[in-house]
C-alpha cells in the first residue's frame, strides 16, 4: 500500500469517526435544548440554537462528558467554536 493510499484511508476512518460522535451528539443536543429537531452538524454554534446560553452550555458539557466518559478542563470548554471542534475533542479523548 503507497503512503497517500495510508493517507487517505486514515482520513476517511478519521472522517467516519466524526459521524459517529455526531450521531451520538444529536440526542445529547435535543435533550439538553427540549428540541428535537437539532442535528448536530459540525458548523453549528451556540447561537443557532435557542437557550443555548452559558448555564446551558455547562450543562451541555456535563451531558457529553457523562455520554462519553471523558473530561474537558475549563480552557478546552472555552475554545469550542462549534460543534465541529467539540466532536474532534470529543475523538482526541475516546
Amino acid at each position: 500500500m503507497k503512503s497517500n493510499d495510508i493517507k487517505q484511508d486514515r482520513l476517511i476512518s478519521m472522517g467516519s469517526d466524526i459521524d459517529v460522535i455526531l450521531e451520538k451528539l444529536s440526542p445529547i443536543l435535543q435533550e439538553c435544548f427540549d428540541d428535537d429537531g437539532i442535528i448536530a452538524r459540525p458548523e453549528l454554534q451556540a447561537s443557532d440554537v435557542e437557550g443555548w446560553d452559558s448555564l446551558a452550555h455547562v450543562r451541555l458539557i456535563l451531558y457529553i462528558e457523562r455520554a462519553f466518559k471523558i473530561h474537558f478542563s475549563a480552557s478546552e470548554v472555552a475554545n469550542f467554536k462549534n460543534v465541529g471542534d467539540l466532536a474532534n475533542a470529543i475523538r482526541a479523548k475516546t
